[in-house]
């Protein structure tokens, strides 16, 4: 039997239907918030400020898709929404940072470089979105973006910790930042961490592993935290090499 109600009734409960799951989002917008804080804090030339903002939109992005799983409230809507607060906190606010601390003063150079890591950080998110379902879930191509924005807002954390200034080293600063922007949009494979069953039994020695980690975090947290996300950004390009030699290896054996 046709539904009978005039046609705006059922548009309005169409809506009502399709609307937006408000406990994921709320993660989402606070990570957005961060990210925004992060960029008026370098605006303001507290750089230790945007520094930690941007580590705290890294935390706030990775439970803003679990709690959704978990509440089971994903939707078409909390993507979308995700990948633009990505683009603000990962891709636009750890180039201004960087380029406010360091690279202001290097005229064209500074700025390129700084673009060059917004770009990638915006391709790596469009590839990310467009490959979502028939990549490898173990593996990430490319360097994540919060990682990309961990390596860069790591940077100026524990050197501004250890008293240097950007303009001491804003060469390192420069070449770090356009690594993390090509490593991006690179097609090196990076472990993506998503076949961990955290309801699994592990054994003892990987809860100890967990609690020392907790440990060296907080004993110095910018300088384990950039060390951290310094190994991670190489580690795509160290499995590369080791695969490539095992070619060669195998390639040598039946020759």
């Amino acid at each position: 039997m046709p539904d009978l109600r005039p046609r705006k009734t059922l548009v309005n409960s169409e809506l009502r239907r399709r609307g937006i799951y408000i406990l994921p989002n709320l993660f989402t917008t606070a990570a957005l918030f961060a990210g925004f804080y992060a960029i008026v804090q370098a605006m303001n030339l507290r750089f230790e400020h945007a520094a930690v903002a941007i580590f705290i939109a890294m935390v706030l992005d990775g439970l803003d898709g679990r709690v959704a799983r978990l509440t089971r409230t994903q939707s078409a809507f909390g993507a979308e929404y995700d990948s633009l607060s990505d683009m603000v906190s990962f891709g636009a606010a750890p180039a201004l940072v960087v380029y406010e601390w360091a690279l202001k003063g290097m005229g064209n150079l500074g700025w390129i470089a700084a673009f060059i890591y917004c770009v990638g950080a915006a391709l790596r998110l469009a590839r990310f979105n467009t490959t979502l379902e028939v990549m490898d879930k173990r593996y990430f191509q490319g360097l994540p973006s919060p990682a990309a924005a961990a390596l860069v807002a790591g940077l100026v954390w524990v050197l501004l910790d250890l008293g240097y200034k950007g303009e001491d080293v804003r060469w390192f600063a420069c070449a770090l930042t356009i690594f993390a922007g090509v490593t991006m949009v690179s097609s090196f494979r990076f472990y993506s961490f998503k076949d961990i069953n955290l309801r699994r039994s592990v054994p003892f020695f990987v809860v100890l592993g967990l609690v020392m980690v907790f440990v060296l975090v907080s004993s110095y947290p910018p300088g384990v935290l950039f060390g951290l996300f310094l190994v991670y950004s190489l580690s795509g390009y160290v499995m590369a090499a080791w695969n490539q030699y095992k070619r060669f290896r195998q390639k040598s054996g039946t020759s």
